[in-house]
Protein backbone atom coordinates (compact mmCIF):
# COMPACT_ATOMS: atom_id res chain seq x y z
CA UNK A 1 0.00 0.00 0.00
CA UNK A 2 1.36 3.21 -0.71
CA UNK A 3 2.29 5.75 1.86
CA UNK A 4 2.51 8.85 0.39
CA UNK A 5 -1.26 9.99 -0.99
CA UNK A 6 -4.43 8.75 -0.34
CA UNK A 7 -6.39 7.89 -3.62
CA UNK A 8 -8.52 10.35 -4.80
CA UNK A 9 -11.64 9.14 -6.06
CA UNK A 10 -12.93 9.92 -9.97
CA UNK A 11 -15.40 11.41 -10.53
CA UNK A 12 -18.22 8.79 -12.75
CA UNK A 13 -20.08 10.70 -14.92
CA UNK A 14 -23.92 9.50 -15.76
CA UNK A 15 -25.10 7.80 -18.57
CA UNK A 16 -26.29 9.48 -21.72
CA UNK A 17 -30.11 7.66 -21.77
CA UNK A 18 -31.01 7.78 -18.10
CA UNK A 19 -28.67 10.21 -16.58
CA UNK A 20 -27.93 7.62 -13.53
CA UNK A 21 -24.08 7.48 -12.40
CA UNK A 22 -24.90 3.81 -10.77
CA UNK A 23 -26.07 3.18 -14.03
CA UNK A 24 -22.75 3.81 -15.73
CA UNK A 25 -20.80 2.34 -12.66
CA UNK A 26 -22.45 -1.13 -13.97
CA UNK A 27 -21.50 -0.06 -17.62
CA UNK A 28 -17.65 0.12 -16.52
CA UNK A 29 -18.16 -3.28 -14.30
CA UNK A 30 -20.07 -5.03 -17.56
CA UNK A 31 -16.86 -3.53 -20.34
CA UNK A 32 -14.38 -5.73 -21.18
CA UNK A 33 -11.04 -4.79 -23.13
CA UNK A 34 -12.63 -1.05 -23.29
CA UNK A 35 -15.75 -1.61 -25.26
CA UNK A 36 -17.39 0.48 -23.61
CA UNK A 37 -20.49 1.32 -26.52
CA UNK A 38 -21.04 -2.62 -26.73
CA UNK A 39 -21.38 -2.63 -22.94
CA UNK A 40 -24.26 0.53 -23.11
CA UNK A 41 -26.07 -1.82 -26.40
CA UNK A 42 -25.97 -4.81 -24.14
CA UNK A 43 -27.04 -3.04 -20.69
CA UNK A 44 -29.62 -0.52 -22.70
CA UNK A 45 -31.14 -3.55 -24.67
CA UNK A 46 -31.64 -5.74 -21.33
CA UNK A 47 -33.25 -2.55 -19.78
CA UNK A 48 -35.65 -2.07 -22.48
CA UNK A 49 -36.79 -5.85 -22.21
CA UNK A 50 -36.81 -5.98 -18.62
CA UNK A 51 -39.37 -2.64 -19.00
CA UNK A 52 -41.46 -4.52 -21.95
CA UNK A 53 -42.14 -7.62 -18.93
CA UNK A 54 -42.89 -5.73 -16.18
CA UNK A 55 -43.68 -2.18 -16.85
CA UNK A 56 -42.00 0.18 -14.70
CA UNK A 57 -39.19 2.46 -15.73
CA UNK A 58 -35.81 0.14 -16.47
CA UNK A 59 -33.77 2.73 -14.41
CA UNK A 60 -36.53 2.02 -11.38
CA UNK A 61 -35.86 -1.50 -11.63
CA UNK A 62 -32.21 -1.59 -11.87
CA UNK A 63 -32.06 0.76 -9.05
CA UNK A 64 -34.45 -2.26 -7.21
CA UNK A 65 -32.41 -4.71 -8.41
CA UNK A 66 -29.01 -3.36 -6.62
CA UNK A 67 -30.95 -2.45 -3.82
CA UNK A 68 -32.13 -5.94 -3.31
CA UNK A 69 -28.45 -7.35 -3.67
CA UNK A 70 -26.47 -4.89 -1.74
CA UNK A 71 -24.96 -6.75 1.17
CA UNK A 72 -25.35 -5.02 4.90
CA UNK A 73 -22.93 -6.67 6.54
CA UNK A 74 -19.65 -8.95 5.38
CA UNK A 75 -16.69 -11.09 7.36
CA UNK A 76 -13.10 -9.75 7.35
CA UNK A 77 -10.56 -12.24 8.49
CA UNK A 78 -8.45 -11.26 11.45
CA UNK A 79 -5.51 -12.84 12.85
CA UNK A 80 -5.15 -12.78 16.94
CA UNK A 81 -2.87 -14.88 18.94
CA UNK A 82 -1.63 -17.13 16.03
CA UNK A 83 -5.80 -18.27 15.14
CA UNK A 84 -7.69 -16.85 12.36
CA UNK A 85 -11.38 -15.56 12.63
CA UNK A 86 -14.00 -14.78 10.18
CA UNK A 87 -15.37 -11.43 11.90
CA UNK A 88 -18.60 -9.85 11.07
CA UNK A 89 -18.38 -6.09 10.32
CA UNK A 90 -20.87 -3.65 8.33
CA UNK A 91 -19.70 -2.62 4.90
CA UNK A 92 -19.51 0.92 3.47
CA UNK A 93 -21.67 1.82 0.96
CA UNK A 94 -19.84 2.34 -2.02
CA UNK A 95 -18.04 -1.03 -1.35
CA UNK A 96 -21.05 -2.65 -0.72
CA UNK A 97 -23.38 -1.07 -4.03
CA UNK A 98 -19.49 -2.04 -6.01
CA UNK A 99 -20.10 -5.78 -4.74
CA UNK A 100 -23.45 -5.92 -5.40
CA UNK A 101 -23.19 -4.75 -9.28
CA UNK A 102 -20.22 -7.36 -9.69
CA UNK A 103 -22.61 -10.15 -8.47
CA UNK A 104 -25.03 -8.88 -10.80
CA UNK A 105 -22.02 -9.26 -13.85
CA UNK A 106 -21.29 -12.50 -12.39
CA UNK A 107 -24.02 -14.26 -12.33
CA UNK A 108 -24.84 -13.06 -15.86
CA UNK A 109 -21.94 -14.34 -17.06
CA UNK A 110 -22.31 -17.46 -15.20
CA UNK A 111 -26.33 -18.05 -16.67
CA UNK A 112 -24.40 -17.45 -20.54
CA UNK A 113 -21.73 -20.29 -20.04
CA UNK A 114 -24.47 -22.80 -18.42
CA UNK A 115 -27.52 -21.52 -20.63
CA UNK A 116 -25.33 -20.54 -23.98
CA UNK A 117 -28.10 -17.45 -24.35
CA UNK A 118 -27.01 -14.10 -25.31
CA UNK A 119 -25.38 -11.57 -22.97
CA UNK A 120 -28.61 -9.28 -23.03
CA UNK A 121 -30.76 -12.42 -22.20
CA UNK A 122 -28.80 -13.66 -19.21
CA UNK A 123 -28.55 -9.81 -17.36
CA UNK A 124 -32.55 -9.02 -18.32
CA UNK A 125 -33.02 -12.16 -16.19
CA UNK A 126 -30.48 -11.50 -13.97
CA UNK A 127 -31.80 -8.40 -13.24
CA UNK A 128 -35.44 -9.30 -13.13
CA UNK A 129 -34.37 -12.32 -10.89
CA UNK A 130 -32.65 -9.52 -8.41
CA UNK A 131 -35.74 -7.61 -8.62
CA UNK A 132 -37.62 -10.36 -7.06
CA UNK A 133 -35.31 -11.15 -4.76
CA UNK A 134 -34.08 -14.45 -6.49
CA UNK A 135 -31.09 -15.31 -8.71
CA UNK A 136 -27.58 -16.18 -8.44
CA UNK A 137 -26.45 -12.34 -7.33
CA UNK A 138 -29.61 -12.60 -4.86
CA UNK A 139 -28.03 -16.00 -3.63
CA UNK A 140 -24.29 -14.86 -3.23
CA UNK A 141 -25.66 -11.98 -1.04
CA UNK A 142 -27.58 -14.07 1.21
CA UNK A 143 -24.25 -16.38 1.41
CA UNK A 144 -22.65 -13.41 2.77
CA UNK A 145 -25.15 -12.61 5.61
CA UNK A 146 -25.72 -16.44 6.78
CA UNK A 147 -21.83 -16.41 6.75
CA UNK A 148 -21.66 -13.19 9.27
CA UNK A 149 -24.70 -14.38 11.09
CA UNK A 150 -22.72 -17.76 12.41
CA UNK A 151 -19.53 -16.17 13.04
CA UNK A 152 -21.41 -13.23 15.09
CA UNK A 153 -19.95 -14.44 18.00
CA UNK A 154 -16.66 -13.27 16.98
CA UNK A 155 -17.70 -9.53 16.21
CA UNK A 156 -16.08 -8.22 19.75
CA UNK A 157 -13.06 -8.57 17.81
CA UNK A 158 -13.53 -5.67 15.66
CA UNK A 159 -10.55 -3.78 14.10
Amino acid sequence: MARRNKAKKREISPDSRYGSVLLMRFINTIMKCGEKSIAEKIIYNALSLAEKKIGESGLSIFQTAVENVTPSIEVRSRRIGGATYQVPVEVRQDRAISLALRWIAKATSAARKKSGKTTVDCLQSEILDAYNKRGGAFKMCEEKYKMAEANKAFSHLRF
